[in-house]
């Protein structure tokens, strides 16, 4: 299984930045896409931030201009670099990998894998 592992959240106050990681490991597989998604407390996930293997990036109205998306791909790793964070951004962010990997008797297959989430909590 492609399993995506997030970094990064922090206690920060508003106005400052923080930069998430999130890296897949697994064997196999390629990844078409990556996202930051994030869910606060009696609020649906919603997504934040994806970005394509190809690079195109997309944004929630709410943080588009403080947030930049980014992949390496020859690490599967995407960051979300957070600026002029505020308190709505406060949330549990996951990370969302999708697509294909090689499975032994089935070839190639789509999966679409979440993170465990990590906490961003903004202080005013």
């Amino acid at each position: 299984q492609v399993q995506p592992v997030e970094s990064g959240g922090d206690l920060v106050q508003a106005g400052g930045s923080l930069r998430l990681s999130c890296a897949a490991s697994g064997s196999s597989f390629t990844i078409n896409f990556m996202g930051w998604y994030r869910q606060a407390p009696g609020k649906q996930r919603e997504l934040v931030a994806g970005i394509t293997s190809s690079g195109g990036t997309n944004y929630a109205d709410s943080v588009e201009g403080r947030f930049t998306i980014s992949r390496d791909n020859a690490k599967n790793t995407v960051y979300l670099q957070m600026n002029s964070l505020n308190v709505e951004d406060t949330a549990v962010y996951y990370c969302n990998a999708r697509g294909r990997q090689v499975r032994v008797g089935f070839g190639w297959i789509d999966f679409a894998s979440w993170g465990q989430g990590t906490q961003v909590t903004v202080s005013s």
